[in-house]
């Protein structure tokens, strides 16, 4: 498996600019009003941040208007020539500063791929530990072949895709394959690369290389998804499509018709797109700000203009809309034995397993209060499941698949996990189990469409079918995917974004290169870090209702950010008029605009304000 090379975040010259134009500002301020040197010595700092940083910004803006791409930056563009021609340095210097810190900020958004293929390739081990006849050697992973013998340690993770040879344990799947439970390994069973080992060391056949290998394929489609993800168009930009050449436009027609060129001045003062350019990013980062302090990270700014507009909702199953953990939930008794008896010989025996069920029995043994019996002898032998002697009682805990069935009263085969137990050598009960729905997932699911105009809820899983339309069934989901693989979610994500914007919630490394696809990708929980690096938000607690806030954030954002952009360019359009008319001088015009500026940044600062209408959604 190629590991890719270091990446990070390495900083673009439009990073550089911005770097330069804060502190061109800072010397600007210090000369003039702390040292109070004369105009021209004060001004040199900004001279070099526009020669430096303003030129190369204004050439690419006139590139983009020979493309005819009209966006708020464009009009920046003309406001930094117009803000020189007037001899308003600093108002050119700052403007720089917004257009650089912008393309600045876009840059390190972008570097997230990279962090995130570069924690998948941390998080695999450099080497395998390969038996020969001398002992264990440890060997790279690119020279692993088909049919070499390794050793797994206990809590390493599994190198490459293979069978188990010797040794009997469990290992944790639950990222890679989405089955919410850790799974028993005895001689015969596959394991997959990624996995986490348990307690026991297993010796393992690899059946394939490195590079072909489950964890391989994740970072490969992970990779891929990244380069053909679009670019979400900003709002700024949206808006900025149709006023830039609004304003250009009157401004070139009251220069025309008066012959006068301080009214093309006066025009493109009062018109500069401040609300654009300072209302909406601050109304973003006072959402950024509101969403942590209700423990909601935002990594993306960008999905909280999509948030309101996402039609789709796309889950995983296990660790979302589920508890990511087996639940007892049916004691199936054979005749002449009865539920209470039953589970109380099959807890006392499991509380010295380790097998991925016993908590469940457990736990189920003490929510009903029965004390647990002593224990005299225990075992497990390959091919048998757990025995041991209860009170002078054999018992006797096990699969389906070991025992013969031909002549046993078993019930049918249903959804879920299941252990039988034996009691003196007879058949007693078979036992069963499911990842457990989270108790407000249904009511959940179903306020989705009333109070947030969802019009499709999918649930995609990597999960076996019959447990997957067991959870869908439970919480009124309809569409369902089951037993898909990373690959898979990922084309089923891509196919319902070409339809509608989408918002997939998942917390597995199999749910990262979905999470990249859709529109909106949220993490749930904090468990992995790779799926917290591929996510656009990622909610630190696992309750359902936080998704709620989140979507309630971004449509609070939104709401308030075109009503300071909007508002802020209604206003400048009548100061375009009345500068148009020549009733408003380039100076009262800056004076004009500045207070437009600060009334649209005032109205924006409110999203950051704690309020109580961040949930309509109430977990039963």
């Amino acid at each position: 498996m190629k590991t890719p090379a270091k990446p990070g975040f390495v900083p673009s010259k439009e990073t550089y600019i911005a770097g330069l134009t804060l502190l061109a500002i800072a010397l600007h301020v210090v000369f003039k009003y702390a040292l109070h040197f004369p105009a021209l010595p004060a001004n040199a700092p900004l001279f070099a941040a526009l020669l430096i940083g303003g030129v190369p910004l204004v050439w690419v803006l006139l590139k983009k208007l020979l493309r005819r791409e009209f966006g708020s930056d464009l009009l920046a563009g003309v406001s930094i020539l117009t803000a020189i021609a007037l001899r308003e340095y600093l108002v050119a210097t700052i403007v720089v500063l917004m257009l650089s810190g912008g393309e600045a900020l876009e840059e390190f958004a972008t570097a997230r791929a990279s962090s995130v293929l570069d924690a998948l390739a941390r998080r695999m081990p450099g080497t395998a530990h390969r038996k020969e006849p001398g002992g264990l050697v440890d060997v790279e992973l690119a020279n692993i072949r088909i049919g070499d013998q390794l050793t797994v340690l206990p809590h390493e993770i599994c190198p490459v895709d293979g069978t188990v040879l010797e040794g009997h344990g469990i290992m944790d799947e639950a990222y890679l394959t989405g089955e919410p439970y850790e799974i028993s390994k005895t001689p015969g069973s596959m394991v997959i690369s990624g996995a986490i080992n348990g307690e026991q060391a297993l010796l393992i056949r690899a059946e394939k290389v490195a590079e072909d290998s489950r964890y391989a394929r994740i970072m490969k489609v992970m990779h891929e998804t990244e380069q053909q993800r679009p670019k979400l168009r900003r709002l700024g930009d949206q808006l900025g499509a149709w006023y830039t050449p609004l304003a250009l436009a009157v401004a070139v027609a009251a220069a025309l018709l008066s012959r006068d060129p301080q009214r093309f001045l006066a025009v493109v003062v009062i018109a500069t797109p401040c609300p654009l350019l300072l209302a909406i990013p601050t109304a973003i980062i006072g959402a950024i700000s509101l969403a942590a302090r209700r423990a909601i990270i935002i990594k993306n700014p960008a999905i909280l203009e999509q948030l309101e507009k996402c039609r789709t909702l796309i889950f995983d199953k296990t660790g979302t809309l589920t508890y990511g953990r087996p639940k007892l939930t049916e004691v199936l008794c054979a005749e002449g034995f009865d539920r209470t008896g039953v589970l109380r010989f099959a807890a006392s025996v499991e509380q010295y397993s380790k097998h991925p069920l016993a908590s469940a029995i457990v736990s189920a043994a003490k929510q009903e209060q029965l004390d647990v019996l002593s224990v005299a002898h225990i075992s497990e032998r390959p091919g048998q499941g757990l025995l041991a002697t209860v009170e002078g009682h054999s018992v006797q805990i096990t699969g389906r698949h070991k025992v013969s069935a031909q002549s046993l009263p078993l019930p049918e085969l249903s959804s879920g996990l299941e252990c039988l137990i034996f009691i003196d050598g007879n058949y007693a009960a078979a036992i069963r189990f499911h990842d457990a729905p989270r108790k407000d997932s249904a009511s959940f699911i179903q306020h989705l469409q009333p109070k947030h105009g969802v019009r499709k809820v999918i649930l995609v899983s990597g999960d076996r079918e019959s447990e997957v339309k067991y959870l869908a069934e439970s919480v009124g989901i309809t569409e369902v995917h089951a037993g898909k693989s990373p690959e898979e979610k990922v084309a089923i994500v891509k196919a319902e974004t070409a339809k509608a914007r989408t918002l997939f919630v998942g917390d597995g490394i199999n749910d990262a290169p979905a999470l990249m696809a859709a529109t909106v990708g949220v993490a749930f929980g904090t468990q992995n870090d790779i799926t917290t690096e591929a996510a656009d938000a990622v909610v630190l607690e696992t309750a359902l209702g936080k998704i709620d806030e989140l979507m309630h954030i971004g449509q609070r954002m939104r709401s308030i950010a075109l009503q300071s952009a909007l508002g802020g360019m209604a206003a400048s359009v009548l100061g375009m008029i009345a500068a148009a008319f020549g009733f408003l001088p380039p100076i009262w015009g800056a004076i004009g605009q500045e207070l437009i500026d600060l009334l649209a940044v005032l109205n924006a600062v409110r999203v950051a304000l704690p309020t109580d209408d961040l949930q309509d959604y109430e977990g039963e």
